[in-house]
């Protein structure tokens, strides 16, 4: 492996994007930051957002995303602010997944998971959000989790297994993960692995909103909830997303420092994934963006050099506007 893709949305599109970086550092967005994937074509609200990409055992790519539009009522897409009551379902309610699969990061199969139909006990459910794939080394199976609440009621860490063709949940949702404080809640799991031990980082709604993390021996737990925040900022974020740096002992935490303004991600670097150090914002220190901005909730997986270097060229002569941006 020699470089590394990023995969993002913008909320003035609600669709997928990519960057390429070959330091792990310094990242440029390919089809001049315009999506790769727009999200009126792929999803049931018309728009995707918090994706995440994973390099699966067997070398395909897994893209999860949230199936959301927030602004689809000021895009034309609906008559109501959201898609169902929010007084009952609350904030940015939503019932799907998007699930894609690729070999190349160009040709890409799509389901479409209705959440919501895969048990009777969860017709009532609030959200299905941010959805990450793992795979269970014991198991030898990938895992989708992902988080989701009922009605209104606080969020929780859920996840399911899927069959090798990403397209069909096997079984219903299970909890992964609950904050053990009561009246608060966790949002944006994220799964590491090392030495034995899964680190689970998350977003905490427990004073600042912030990055923590919890530990296992097992990918479903039992947890052993560590109140530390992993990030350095005064104010809120969330979608946190580790990635290994090729050949070294280290490991980027990104997060999406949304209370900034402009929004932008932060970076914190770490040796042993228990303590960090910051590395500042986009463009204040060694993380770079060379030609994008307004980037949300984003992940980093591997590349090799040469499926980078295609897929510059695939968007170098396959560029297209996308002309549905809501102005915000």
């Amino acid at each position: 492996m020699g470089a590394y893709l990023m995969v993002y949305h913008k909320d003035d599109t609600h669709s997928l994007h990519m960057a390429i970086s070959y330091d792990g550092h310094t990242f440029t967005a390919v089809n001049n930051n315009e999506p790769v994937i727009a999200g009126d074509t792929i999803a049931m609200q018309r728009g995707i957002r918090d994706p995440h990409i994973f390099r699966g055992p067997d070398g395909a790519f897994y893209l999860a995303m949230t199936d959301l539009h927030i602004y689809a009522k000021q895009a034309g897409f609906r008559q109501t602010e959201w898609e169902r009551d929010g007084n009952k379902f609350g904030w940015g309610n939503n019932l799907g997944l998007v699930l894609m699969k690729s070999k190349d990061l160009i040709n890409w199969t799509r389901a479409n998971i209705r959440v919501d139909q895969l048990d009777p006990s969860l017709a009532d459910i609030g959200c299905a959000w941010a959805p990450e794939t793992c795979f269970d080394p014991v198991k030898k199976k990938l895992m989708v989790h992902f988080t989701m609440r009922h009605g209104k009621e606080k969020t929780k860490l859920y996840y399911f297994y899927i069959n090798d063709d990403f397209n069909k949940p096997e079984g219903k949702p299970e909890v992964l993960f609950t904050y053990p404080k009561e009246g608060k809640e966790a949002i944006d799991g994220n799964m590491v692995y090392k030495d034995g031990t899964f680190h689970l980082f998350y977003c905490s709604h427990d004073g600042k909103t912030g990055v923590k993390q919890a530990t296992s021996k097992s990918i479903t737990g039992p947890w052993t909830f560590d109140d530390r925040l992993c990030d350095p900022e005064k104010i809120g974020c969330e979608a946190p997303s580790v990635y290994k740096l090729i050949g070294q002992d280290k490991w980027i935490l990104m997060y999406d420092v949304y209370r900034a303004n402009p929004m932008n991600f932060g970076f914190s670097e770490t040796t042993d994934l228990e303590t960090f150090k910051p590395l500042g914002r986009f463009d204040e220190g060694v993380m770079k963006r060379t030609n994008f901005d307004g980037q949300k909730h984003g992940a980093v997986t591997w590349l090799t050099k040469k499926e980078a270097k295609r897929l510059e060229e695939y968007w170098k002569k396959n560029q297209r506007d996308f002309p549905g941006k809501i102005k915000l």
